[in-house]
């Protein structure tokens, strides 16, 4: 029997009464106020705005004004456990995530040792059981080590709890190699999740390569070095008849070589990060290393060709690829500065406050791909339903606030977005009903 995909520490699930709250989930076709009761970490009821009563025992959220929504899953995050703890941890990342309104991550492997063998597989489950303010899967590598050289015991892994494989932070540079790799994922299931990265055409470069890169005479990393290898990899994956993910698209020629890849019928997906659907290669003009991430920003046109995907379809969902680092790994010159930015706090807030207040993007659409990875790692999907789990979080879409003024949740502070004026705030987010983040101004008046 194989182990379950997610685990969480066993937080105590909370009898809570949401009242005059809009909910909002696209998929339950629900777009209206109303009052939500949560009981034994399930909705119990959900009734007119003002009709529901809360017993002794109730726990009373006045929410006028604010969206109760699904809560968010993200596919792509780097919690650091085990061995670069100094960075972050299991218990401050799933904190992070639950400040941000997320329900469930999936954590990368490449930590210090890789996460390559059932028992290191098995210890990090074993951290997340006891951590997790949120329920955490884990991707095992694909290659030992993340090497390329050697397969690593994939079945093993699969039916000791890995949600998938990915080599991330490294491409699978071998067609060979992913092609047995994609041969043995049919055997055993889980998705397959790729770094695209053509290191040959990327070596040395430190951002973008483009006229902001040599105005700076910082080496740029071509897009051609992510773009061939999404072609090449969703070839091998149609003619393997395999699933394959494409991780923190980042460029115009990868959403075309997505996109003719699910024209052609090939059981493919893909996902954008927040700093690459709102940034680009001029906010590393500055050169703030919060800004240096991998992929690195890149231009305008290949921004704006991320957000119409996402509209569309095209890309499936949206991932943070929360990258912690320490504060005095970020403090040095720009092309020694690790890679890798924070994102699970401020993913929905900037999302809103960029594409959905101004047009670009509406709110159901922002909600529906902010959770459409469960779907896409067979997980359970969010959703405001009678008898479902309460996964939901509370959001004031007016309110304004900027982001790590008030400090972070998560141990790093190398946020791309730190600093800038966002509305929409997180207010409480449950966790299968039980309370995984309170904001400490939210309007909580306990029990009638």
């Amino acid at each position: 029997m194989s182990a379950p995909l997610l685990v969480r520490a066993p937080l105590e699930r909370a009898d809570v009464l949401l009242r005059d709250v809009r909910v909002l989930d696209p998929r339950a076709g629900i777009d209206a106020p109303a009052d939500v009761r949560v009981r034994a970490g399930r909705i119990a009821e959900i009734a007119a705005p003002g009709t529901l009563a809360a017993d002794p025992e109730t726990e009373l959220v006045e929410g006028a004004g604010q969206h109760l929504l699904p809560a968010f899953v993200d596919p792509h995050v780097h919690l650091r456990t085990p061995g670069q703890e100094h960075k972050e941890d299991i218990a401050s990342g799933t904190r992070a995530a639950a400040a941000g309104g997320y329900c469930a991550v999936l954590a990368m492997p490449n930590t210090a040792p890789v996460v390559d063998s059932a028992a290191i597989l098995g210890s990090v489950r074993e951290t997340g059981a006891r951590e997790a303010r949120v329920w955490v899967g884990f991707l095992a590598a694909i290659t030992v080590g993340l090497n390329g050289e050697q397969l690593s015991e994939m079945a093993e892994l699969r039916a000791g709890g890995a949600c998938g494989f990915t080599d991330d932070g490294r491409p699978v540079a071998s067609a060979g190699m992913l092609r047995r790799a994609l041969q043995y994922q049919r055997l055993c299931g889980g998705v397959i999740a790729l770094h695209e990265e053509d290191a040959t055409l990327s070596r040395g470069g430190s951002m973008h390569e483009g006229a902001v890169s040599a105005a700076l005479g910082v080496a740029g990393i071509p897009t051609l070095s992510e773009s061939t290898m999404v072609a090449r990899d969703a070839a091998i994956a149609g003619y393997e008849g395999a699933r394959v993910h494409f991780q923190h698209l980042s460029c115009e020629a990868s959403v075309r070589a997505l996109a003719a890849a699910k024209e052609a019928g090939y059981d493919v997906s893909g996902e954008v990060t927040p700093h690459h659907l709102l940034l680009t290669d001029d906010d590393v003009r500055g050169l703030d290393t919060n800004m240096k991430m991998h992929p690195p920003l890149t231009s305008a046109r290949d921004r704006d060709a991320l957000v119409a995907a996402l509209r569309a379809g095209v890309i499936d969902c949206v991932a943070t690829d929360h990258a912690p680092h320490a504060r005095d790994e970020k403090e040095v010159p720009f092309e020694q500065a690790p890679m890798g930015t924070t994102g699970l706090e401020t993913a929905f807030a900037a999302l809103h406050t960029e594409l959905v207040l101004t047009g670009k993007l509406e709110l159901g659409v922002l909600v529906e791909r902010m959770t459409a990875a469960a779907a896409l790692f067979d997980l359970p999907l969010p959703t405001i339903a009678l008898g479902e789990p309460a996964n939901v979080t509370l959001v004031d879409l007016g309110a304004e606030w900027v982001a790590g003024e008030g400090g972070w949740e998560s141990r790093s502070e190398c946020c791309c977005f730190a600093g800038r004026s966002l509305t929409g705030r997180v207010r409480l987010t449950l966790c299968e009903g039980a309370v995984a983040y309170r904001e400490r101004a939210a309007t909580l008046v306990g029990a009638r």
